[in-house]
């Protein structure tokens, strides 16, 4: 009838162990470790393991235009017995940022990572605006670059290889242009429209969730002269 948590000398009983010899058994959790149980132990005493519920879903964040923490929980149905597995964590948090304030009002344009993908897309997207008419003036920001993930440096496929002109330290032209071009704000997001000087501002290159960092904004340019190498588009 003796089941002991842990190590307890005075935990044991008198009879046959599971080697066949008789004398003094121990009904603690660290016979099975020392070989010197009672016969019966593993019967009288099973390991019970912690059994826990299923996730929950996520929270928000916990507050709107921050770079904070969403949260999701579990509960335990069973708690460990007779040196069952420990239970595992019941509290998971995860990085969030929610644009928009509790209002319903977006937030400034500092907090939205900017996409950005190859230059080359624009000539193509200009030739749409301007075949239906739709054709509006955009605008080029600069930005040096702070701080390069080495997936951008890896991207070998022909549909990536943009990315390798990616450098720390280097300055880049990203031009805003139908439809990423959003009204009635007139801006994209992630320009850094609202940011402060030498504020640290997030990119992520599109088709390579590897190649992303961060930049500072420079100036913006209402006409656009980016160079063919370094000349991005924001999404």
């Amino acid at each position: 009838g003796l089941c002991c948590p842990g190590r307890d000398p005075a935990c044991l009983s008198a009879g046959r162990r599971p080697d066949g010899s008789s004398g003094p058994c121990y009904c603690d959790q660290a016979c099975a470790r020392t070989l010197d149980c009672c016969h019966d132990y593993t019967q009288a005493c099973p390991v019970i393991p912690c059994v826990v519920s299923q996730w929950s879903a996520w929270s928000g964040c916990a507050e709107p235009c921050k770079t904070t923490y969403r949260v999701r929980t579990r509960l335990i149905i069973q708690e460990p017995r007779n040196g069952g597995e420990p239970c595992p964590a019941v509290e998971e948090r995860a990085g969030c940022v929610e644009y928009w304030t509790r209002q319903g009002t977006e937030c400034q344009q500092s907090l939205i990572p900017a996409l950005i993908t190859t230059g080359g897309f624009g000539k193509a997207r200009k030739k749409r605006a301007a075949a239906d008419g739709s054709e509006r003036p955009g605008y080029c920001v600069e930005f040096q670059l702070v701080a390069i993930t080495p997936g951008c440096l890896h991207s070998h496929h022909s549909s990536t290889g943009w990315m390798r002109y990616l450098r720390e330290g280097h300055t880049v032209c990203v031009e805003c242009q139908p439809p990423a071009l959003h009204s009635p704000a007139q801006h994209c997001h992630g320009d850094g429209t609202g940011s402060h000087q030498n504020q640290l501002l997030h990119w992520q290159a599109v088709g390579n969730h590897r190649c992303q960092g961060t930049w500072r904004r420079i100036r913006q340019l209402d006409t656009c002269s980016c160079p063919s190498v370094h000349s991005f588009l924001f999404i």
